[in-house]
């Protein structure tokens, strides 16, 4: 009778374990962001984890150097680039809860964000 408690025992020790890994994961996701800078450095984009910019910069002289097309065309391009980015450090840090073989891209299906499947800040714990 004792190896059935032990086991699951184990398990809920498993269990607890994964669960304070997903929440530290949580948080490593809540900070994450990435900036991209244009090859002129006229342009700065930062990007949360969602992809929603936080910050747009610009050298004082784009206004001088870059036509409004030109700087609306740069200023598209880091928002992707900074995205792609941040996707990039998100998937990095969802590899170790995927499933193995299983690229996150099928699992979830493209351009899914993992993000939503977490609590969110202030919800309350399922008991």
């Amino acid at each position: 009778m004792d190896e059935p408690w032990r086991l699951l025992e184990q398990l809920v020790q498993e269990v607890n374990q994964q669960t304070e890994q997903l929440k530290q994961m949580q948080e490593k996701v809540r900070e994450l962001s990435a900036t991209a800078k244009s090859k002129d450095g006229m342009v700065t984009v930062t990007v949360g984890p969602r992809g929603e910019v936080r910050a747009i910069e610009f050298d004082p002289r784009v206004y001088r150097k870059l036509s409004p097309s030109e700087l609306s065309a740069s200023v598209v391009e880091q928002i992707g680039r900074a995205t792609r980015q941040v996707a990039a450090e998100m998937k990095e840090l969802m590899e170790p809860f995927g499933v193995p073989d299983l690229p996150f891209e099928d699992l979830f299906g493209e351009g899914t964000n993992f993000e939503s499947f977490l609590p969110r800040p202030g919800t309350p714990e399922p008991r």
